[in-house]
Formats: structure tokens, sequence, C-alpha cells
């Protein structure tokens, strides 16, 4: 019985193991894909020189496609959803790119942003892959952040404040670092998601927001 109860174990945790190979596989594959279309519409933003859209069209736009992706997660319509939410979120990239490179180092801002971002993904999945720590503790923290950084954000639409806008950014970076972490573990420990496509809008909005944030922080740092 012991024997049976070591094999049925052994065998549970080989499943297990699998399942959690095919999720990363799938996340991390569709999670580049997205990356590079979303690249290619700011790409087209910006030469199409397209305005910013207004804050209505934005919160529409991208919570009732983060919505869409949502409901649409088990089923081949949430490819197409989550293509659809990170092309708009590329479209609305572009001219906040097109704002730095009008500025003295406004390339070299973009691009050391985008270095540090990339950086720091790796950095952060490698350390919830190799140590396979369950960063599950850090949920309270992130419900915790999000409700700053909507009051935050709140303030900032009423009062011009650069020191606030300062602490946006930081928050963002912190938060977005802090997703990249938990979405990582729970895949890894398969405790609540086994959804490939729920994963990579997680971290997507996470590396976008990180790029934003660290984007910001350099403009600050270089008093742009």
């Amino acid at each position: 019985m012991a024997f049976n109860d070591t094999r049925l174990s052994t065998q549970q945790t080989q499943v297990s193991s699998e399942l959690t190979t095919k999720v990363l596989r799938n996340t991390y594959g569709l999670l580049a894909m997205t990356l590079v279309f979303s690249a290619m519409m700011a790409g087209l933003s910006m030469v199409m020189n397209f305005a910013q859209p207004n804050f209505i069209i934005m919160l529409v736009g991208i919570y009732g496609l983060m919505f869409l992706v949502h409901k649409t997660a088990n089923s081949a319509m949430g490819l197409v959803s989550i293509f659809a939410f990170t092309g708009f979120l590329g479209y609305t990239l572009g001219p906040i790119l097109n704002t730095y490179l009008k500025l003295p180092n406004g390339s070299e801002l973009i691009m050391t942003a985008m270095a540090m971002t990339g950086v720091t993904f790796l950095g952060l999945s490698a350390v919830a892959l190799i140590t396979r720590k369950d960063f599950g503790f850090l949920a309270n923290f992130m419900f915790a952040g999000f409700i700053v950084l909507a009051l935050a954000m709140l303030a900032g639409l009423f009062f011009q404040i650069p020191a606030l806008h300062l602490m946006i950014s930081a928050g963002f970076v912190l938060f977005s670092s802090a997703a990249i972490l938990y979405q990582t573990s729970e895949i890894v420990h398969r405790a609540g998601q086994t959804n490939y496509i729920l994963a990579t809008i997680t971290l997507f909005v996470s590396i976008y927001n990180l790029f934003l944030g660290l984007l910001s922080l350099l403009g600050f740092a270089s008093s742009d």
C-alpha cells in the first residue's frame, strides 16, 4: 500500500510538473508574440503621428478589451481578444514615444527604459523560476498598492504636482515588479493560474506599466 501511495504521489508530481512546463511555454511564447505585435502597432502609431486618445476612449478601450480577454480566455477567441488588447496598448504608446523623441535625449531615454524593462523582467522571472519560492503573499501587497495608485492617479488629474507624478511612476515600477513575481509564482505553483492567456495578459500589462514607469523616472532624472 505504501509503495502504491508513493508511486501515485510521484505520478501526480510528474503530471503537475508537465502542466506547469506547458503553461510556462505557452505563456512566454504568446507573450513574445504580443510584445512584437504591440511594438509594431506602436511603430505604426508613431509613423502615422496619431494623437493620444482622450481619457474616455482610453478607459473604454483598455478596460473593455481587458474584460473581453477574460470573458473569452477559455476559447479560441481569447487569442483574438488578447492581440486586440495588446495592439490597442501599442497604439496608445506611439504618441507617448513621439513626445519623448522630441526631447534632446529622447531616443536615449527610450532605449534605456527598454533595456531596464527587459533586464528587470528577466531577472524577476528567473528569481521566481529558479528559487521556486511561493510569492503568493504579494497578493495583499498588490491589492493595497492598487488602491494607493488609483487614488494617487485620481489626485494627479486635479493637482499638477511633479512630486506626485514621480511617486506614481515609482509606484507603478514597484507594483509591476511585484505582479511579475506573483504571476510567475502562480504558474510555477499552479495555485491559481493554469490559463496561459490570462497569465500572458497579466505579464504584458506589468511589462507595459514597468516600461512607462521607468521611462517617466528617467525623464525626471534628466530634468525632462
